[in-house]
C-alpha cells in the first residue's frame, strides 16, 4: 500500500519500503539531478562505470555483443529508485524497453522532462516496487543502484524486487559496505569534508555488507553470480573496478528458473 503524506510544499509518496524522511530529502534535491557539478555530482562521476558494469553483465547473461549499439534491444528493464533517470537514459539508448520508478514524484517529473528533451521513450512512474508487484508486472532485468541503503525494510524490498523478475531474469545492485573505512571515507569525508554529496544523504548504519546483500538475494530465490568492488583512482580522478569491497560494490544475481 502506498500512503501519500501531505506537506506544505509537495505530496510525498511513502510508506511500504519507502522512508518519508528519505523521500523528503531527495525531493528537496530533485531539480538538480542533471547538473553534473551539483548535489548529484558523485553519481555523474560514477555513472560511466555503473553503465559499463550494467551493460556487460546483461550482455553476458543474454549473449549479446557489448559493442553493439542496440545490445539491449527487446529486453524489458526496470530501474527501481531511478531518480532523475541517469541510468534509464543510457539503457534506452542501447535499445532497451525501460521503465523507471521512484517514490519521489519530483524526481519522476524531472526524469520525464529530461527524457522528452532527449527524444527518448522511457516509462516513468511514481511507484514503489511492491506497487508493481500488485499490478503483476515482470521484467527481464531489474536494477537497484544506490537504493537498498535508503529503504525501510530490506527483506520486503528484495522480496518485491524478486517478484518483478521473470524466471532466469537478472538483478543488478550497487551499494555501500558497512565498514569502518566506509564510515570515514564515504560518510564523514564525502559528506562533511569534500562535500561530494549533501550532508545527511547517507546513514552509515544502513550500509549493507555483501554477506547481507547475498543473504537477501538467496532468501528470495536469486542466485548470486558476481560481486565486484569499485574504487576511486586518485591519480586520474576516475573510478575503476576492484576486488576491494570495503566501500562501494556491485552485485549481480539471477532468478532461479
Amino acid at each position: 500500500m502506498t500512503i501519500i503524506a501531505k506537506n506544505k510544499n509537495h505530496d510525498i509518496a511513502g510508506a511500504g519500503t519507502a522512508l518519508l524522511d528519505e523521500v523528503e530529502h531527495f525531493a528537496s534535491l530533485a531539480t538538480v539531478w542533471w547538473d553534473p557539478s551539483g548535489d548529484f555530482k558523485s553519481l555523474h562521476q560514477i555513472n560511466p562505470i555503473r553503465m559499463t558494469y550494467i551493460r556487460d553483465q546483461i550482455c553476458s547473461h543474454y549473449n549479446r555483443e557489448t559493442g553493439d549499439i542496440n545490445s539491449l534491444s527487446n529486453l524489458s528493464i526496470l530501474d527501481v529508485g531511478c531518480g532523475g533517470g541517469l541510468i534509464c537514459e543510457p539503457l534506452a539508448r542501447l535499445g532497451a524497453d525501460v521503465t523507471g520508478i521512484d517514490a519521489v514524484d519530483e524526481s519522476i517529473e524531472v526524469a520525464k522532462s529530461h527524457a522528452h528533451m532527449m527524444s527518448l521513450s522511457i516509462e516513468y512512474k511514481t511507484l514503489l516496487p511492491e506497487d508493481l508487484v500488485a499490478k503483476g508486472q515482470i521484467y527481464d532485468v531489474l536494477i537497484n543502484m544506490e537504493v537498498i541503503e535508503h529503504v525501510a525494510d530490506i527483506e520486503v524490498f528484495m522480496a518485491a524486487c524478486a517478484k518483478l523478475l521473470k524466471p532466469g531474469g537478472l538483478i543488478l545492485g550497487a551499494t555501500l559496505n558497512r565498514t569502518l573505512k566506509s564510515l570515514v571515507l564515504a560518510k564523514i569525508v564525502a559528506e562533511y569534508i569534500l562535500r561530494w554529496v549533501p550532508a545527511g544523504t547517507h546513514d552509515w548504519r544502513k550500509f549493507v555488507k555483501p554477506s547481507e546483500f547475498c543473504y537477501h538475494m538467496r532468501n528470495n530465490g536469486l542466485d548470486v553470480l558476481d560481486i565486484t568492488g569499485m574504487q576511486l583512482n586518485l591519480f586520474d580522478d576516475d573510478w575503476d573496478f576492484s576486488q576491494d569491497l570495503s566501500i562501494n560494490y556491485f552485485i549481480t544475481a539471477e532468478k532461479s528458473k
